[in-house]
This record gives structure tokens, sequence and C-alpha cells, in this order.
């Protein structure tokens, strides 16, 4: 679908409905690390349970059944499942180098659901929204009580990390970014 413009233009007529969390969603399946892992990662190091986002890898229909679930539900406006895909977030799990695969993947897979329900109603298009979450580091606090002057990360590195996260998911095909959750102003600066 994406039509410049179209979004704007829709949000001036009404009101229009977010989905919610992907996180909840997947926690119903009651998924295990082999589930997580899927055959792409079966020898990776480390553990990757918990890791919503590789889902958009390892179980895409998973991820495709949930964003139908919202749109059916009356959602206009589905998020990608990359709330952590970046690669400040990803080192926890050694997957900072799949961090453009895991938002073009997560994209494509929204995309595909909202174009389905765009086509079924051409007059109710719904759209996507490439979600962009806090990192698990503070570019303005310290970790550190003893020394309140460290940083864990600048804000050069940040800025970095979402750059490489909003690329992938402009190409996968997001209507809109959604920078959510932020907890510090700094890291939500970095990434604008």
């Amino acid at each position: 679908m994406r039509q410049p413009g179209l979004l704007e233009s829709f949000l001036r007529e009404r009101i229009v409905i977010l989905d919610g969390a992907m996180g909840t969603m997947v926690q119903r399946y009651c998924l295990d690390e082999a589930a997580y892992r899927g055959p792409a990662f079966a020898g990776h190091p480390r553990d990757l349970r918990g890791n919503h986002d590789v889902l958009s890898l390892t179980q895409p229909d998973l991820i495709g059944a949930i964003h139908r679930e919202y749109l059916a539900a009356g959602a206009d406006i589905i998020e990608t499942n990359t709330f952590s895909s970046n690669a400040v977030s990803m080192a926890d799990y050694g997957l900072e180098h799949m961090v453009r695969d895991l938002n073009l993947a997560a994209a494509r897979i929204a995309r595909k659901a909202a174009d389905e329900f765009s086509s079924r109603d051409p007059a109710r298009p719904r759209f996507v929204a490439g979600a962009m979450g806090p990192t698990n580091k503070t570019a303005s606090l310290s970790p550190d009580v003893a020394n309140p002057g460290y940083r864990a990360i600048t804000f050069r590195a940040l800025a970095a990390a979402y750059y490489e996260q909003v690329r992938a998911l402009a190409e996968g095909g997001v209507d809109v970014i959604l920078v959510e959750t932020v907890f510090d102003t700094l890291n939500a600066k970095a990434a604008l």
C-alpha cells in the first residue's frame, strides 16, 4: 500500500486505533527455548527465550497471526515486533549482527498483514508503525553509584544503533516510526 501522506490525511479524518502489546500476546503461547531458537539459531551459544523480537525470524507465522488478531479487533495501526531490535539491546543475546534482519523481517510481516486487511476494505486502510524501544542502557545516568559521571553508552552510539534500526524498518515498508517507552529523554533524542 504505502501511499505517502495517506496516514496523515487519515489522521485528520478520525481517531485511529493502535494495536496492543506484542510481548503479552507472545507470552500466551508459552514458548520454550527451542521455539525461540528455531532451526536458524539451534546452535546459538546464548539463551534466546524471552527475546520476542527473534520470533520474527524463527516464528514468523505466529507474529503474523498476532498482527491479524489486532487488525481483526479493529486496529488501524500495528506495530512491528521490534521493540528491542537494536544493536545495544540485542548484544545481551549475542545477536547484534542480526539487527537488520530482525527489523526487515518484522516490518515485512506487519506490512503483509496490514496490506491484507487494507485490500479487504480499501476505504479503511491499515498502517504499520516501526516500533523502536528504549534500549537497555541510558545516556543520562550512571549505572555505577560510585562514579556518577560514568555512562554505559554514548549519545553517538545510541543514535547509530537507532539509525541502523530505522533504516531496516523503512526498507521493510513501515509507514511511520514509533519511538516508545523510552525512560531517558536523551535516549529519545538519539532515537529522533
